[in-house]
């Protein structure tokens, strides 16, 4: 077994999350490296996301406003700083006579939303005219009552994690793929962590270790010796279909039929996509390729895109995928369920975990990552600032 050296923090898991804690270390001056077990970076759920880099208007209802503020804050970032990554799109809602939430409730949500991205020029809203109707794209207009158009954002969620990746580089993070964690272990004098890499075992040792790993990320604590401290989660499938249909105009954000569930048929590379589902899944798949949509989840977004688009309900599915969202064990439906991060600290096998988090705050995550293990860190200057770093395709 070769030694490799010493980092200050080592990052498992290539996902957005983990090559933004990359990007935060190596801003804030610390020695990292970065390690994932696929050839590629966002081989998980990180390349099948719903591609939103939005607030989460949706959130307003549980009262989760901190949480929609900072990713309003972070959409206006990522919006400056990514621009051939991130562009705004316009968002419709339509609202029918059975619609769950009436125009004037929605009227009061979006007015909260614009206030909470501090009123800037992008988070205008309006209600769009019975003339504008019949050009939405062939939206169902019976019992239409209203339809709101505002604006969020999208990306390609693969593209912005490569992205910020070598953006950690140009900082001085390095990255090693199809290198997969065989074990951690705790000494004197930090963390060791050896990989399989090439059919080789490496060792190396780092100050801390960041769990990172999505999905994975209590797989990846059942290597560690002694045992690490771990929480209780639900995996939670998110699926999506690509209709071969022509790309809407923006996104619609609707209402399905069957369950009230919010489900966004946005426009994807020139087809049609829809999602998304949240199935629980009792256990983790043992390969990507088991990464399928079940039958169920495909008829049940067939099912809610005939609704709002009758005239298009013909559209061949051209595609599908799911990826897995890791939710801290919890009563209720997942929908209904907190969506804020959760960052647990086991401060005898110096290993902090990363549970959930959403795309759109990734840069916020990093950094309270970042601001979580400074007091166990040997001090570091700082090169950079997350928030000024350009990102480039």
């Amino acid at each position: 077994m070769r030694m490799s050296g010493r980092v200050d923090i080592l990052v498992v898991g290539g996902g957005i999350h983990g090559v933004a804690v990359a990007q935060a270390a190596a801003a804030a001056g610390y020695s990292v490296l970065l390690l994932e077990q696929f050839e590629q970076l966002a081989q998980g759920t990180s390349s099948r996301s719903s591609k939103l880099v939005h607030g989460g208007l949706r959130y307003l209802e549980s009262g989760q406003f901190h949480l929609v503020r900072e990713c309003l804050k972070e959409r206006a970032l990522l919006l400056k700083n990514a621009p051939e990554l991130v562009r705004l799109t316009p968002f419709f809602i339509p609202v029918y006579h059975d619609t769950s939430r009436s125009p004037g409730l929605l009227r009061v949500g979006l007015g909260l939303y614009r206030l909470l991205a501090g009123l800037r020029a992008e988070t205008r809203f309006r209600s769009l005219p019975m003339s504008a109707w019949e050009g939405l794209d062939g939206l169902a207009t019976r019992e239409l009552r209203a339809v709101f158009q505002y604006y969020d954002a999208q990306t390609d969620d693969a593209l912005l994690t490569r992205a910020v990746m070598r953006s950690a580089a140009r900082l001085g993070a390095a990255c090693l793929t199809g290198a997969r964690v065989m074990a951690i272990q705790r000494d004197k004098a930090g963390c060791l962590i050896d990989y399989e890499r090439g059919g080789r075992v490496e060792r190396q040792r780092a100050d801390v270790v960041v769990n990172a790993a999505g999905p994975w990320a209590n797989a990846l604590l059942e290597t560690a010796a002694p045992s690490a401290r771990r929480l209780p989660v639900d995996l939670v499938q998110g699926a999506h279909i690509a209709l071969a249909a022509p790309a809407p105009q923006g996104v619609y954000y609707v209402e399905a039929p069957q369950d009230r569930r919010a489900v966004f048929i946005m426009p994807w590379q020139g087809m049609t996509l829809v999602g998304t589902t949240e199935t629980p899944r009792s256990a983790l798949p043992a390969e990507l390729a088991d990464w399928e949509p079940l039958p169920a989840e495909i008829d049940y977004l067939r099912s809610v895109y005939r609704r709002y688009f009758p005239e298009r309900a013909g559209a061949a599915v051209h595609h599908a995928f799911a990826g897995l969202r890791v939710l801290p064990k919890g009563a209720g439906s997942a929908f209904a369920r907190p969506r804020e991060t959760v960052l647990l600290w086991d401060s005898r096998m110096r290993i902090l975990t990363v549970y959930g988090g959403k795309l759109t705050a990734y840069r916020a995550t990093a950094e309270k990552v970042i601001r979580s293990l400074r007091a166990h860190l040997p001090r570091r200057r700082g090169i950079a600032d997350t928030a000024q770093v350009r990102l480039e395709p």
